[in-house]
C-alpha cells in the first residue's frame, strides 16, 4: 500500500509516519508543503493520503478535491486538531477523520477501513465463468440476477442467458454474503439490486420479479419471513 502524508507540522508528520511504520507500512512519502505534495500525486498514484486540514496557502480539503480529480480512487483520511471540519471533510470525499493528537489505535482503524474497501473492490472484479450451450460467459458478480441450485451445479442467471457453473449453491452463499445477495430459498439466491417487485402468495411466500428479465423466483415460507426481516433491519 502506497501512502502519502501531508502536514505542515513536522512533529505531527513524523509522528504519523512512525505509527504507520510500526503498523508495518513502509512505502510512505511525506510532505510539509501541499503544493509539493500535489506535484507528487501528478507523478505517482497513492492508495491512501493522510491530509492535515489546517494548512497555509492550501488547506487539506482543497488539496483532497484536487487529488481526487487526478485519481478518484484515492482514499483520503483527514487529520486535524479541530472537530468542526468533520462534515465538510466527508463531503469532500474523505473516508475517515482523525483528531490530533493521533494515536496508533485510530490510525490502525482507519487503515483497516481502507483495506476493507480495497478487498471489496477486488472481490467485485472477480469473474465467474458460466456456460450456456456452446457459449462461455465471463460474469461480473453485479450482473447476476439470481442463482438456482441444479443437481451438482448451479444456474447463474444473467440478462443474456441462463448459464451453468460447476459449483454448489453453498459456495455462492459464502462468496456473496456481503455483496447484497440473499438466499430466499434453499435453492435460490437473489441479487437485491436487481429486484423490481415482490408479491406475497400462498403460505406467505414471496414471488420475486426482476428488472429486464421475465423470470420469477418464489421464496420458501421461512425464507420470505427472514428476507422481510432483513430488509426491515436495513431500512432502519
Amino acid at each position: 500500500m502506497k501512502i502519502l502524508i501531508v502536514d505542515d507540522e513536522k512533529l505531527a508528520l513524523d509522528r504519523l509516519k512512525r505509527i504507520l511504520n510500526k503498523l508495518g507500512y513502509e512505502d510512505i512519502i511525506a510532505y510539509d508543503e501541499p503544493q509539493m505534495a500535489l506535484e507528487e500525486v501528478k507523478k505517482n498514484l497513492f492508495d491512501v493520503v493522510f491530509l492535515d486540514i489546517s494548512m497555509p496557502v492550501m488547506n487539506g480539503i482543497e488539496l483532497a478535491e484536487m487529488i481526487l480529480q487526478i485519481e478518484p480512487k484515492t482514499f483520503v483520511i483527514f487529520q486535524t486538531a479541530h472537530d468542526n471540519f468533520a462534515l465538510r471533510a466527508y463531503q469532500s470525499g474523505g473516508i475517515d477523520y482523525l483528531l490530533k493528537p493521533i494515536d496508533e489505535a485510530s490510525v490502525q482503524k482507519s487503515i483497516k477501513k481502507v483495506e476493507h474497501y480495497i478487498a471489496n473492490e477486488n472481490e467485485k472484479k472477480k469473474k465467474i465463468m458460466g456456460k450456456s450451450g456452446s457459449h462461455f460467459y465471463l460474469i461480473n458478480i453485479e450482473d447476476i440476477y439470481y442463482i438456482k441450485a441444479d443437481l451438482d451445479e448451479v444456474i447463474v442467471r444473467i440478462k443474456e442467458a441462463q448459464t451453468y457453473v460447476k459449483k454448489k449453491i453453498g459456495d455462492f452463499d459464502t462468496l456473496l454474503r456481503d455483496k447484497n445477495f440473499y438466499r430466499v430459498h434453499r435453492s435460490y439466491i437473489v441479487n437485491i439490486d436487481k429486484i423490481r417487485s415482490m408479491t406475497t402468495v400462498e403460505q406467505s411466500k414471496l414471488q420475486i420479479s426482476f428488472y429486464d428479465i421475465e423470470d420469477i423466483v418464489t421464496s420458501s415460507k421461512d425464507g420470505a419471513k427472514e428476507f422481510r426481516e432483513y430488509l426491515e433491519r436495513r431500512s432502519l
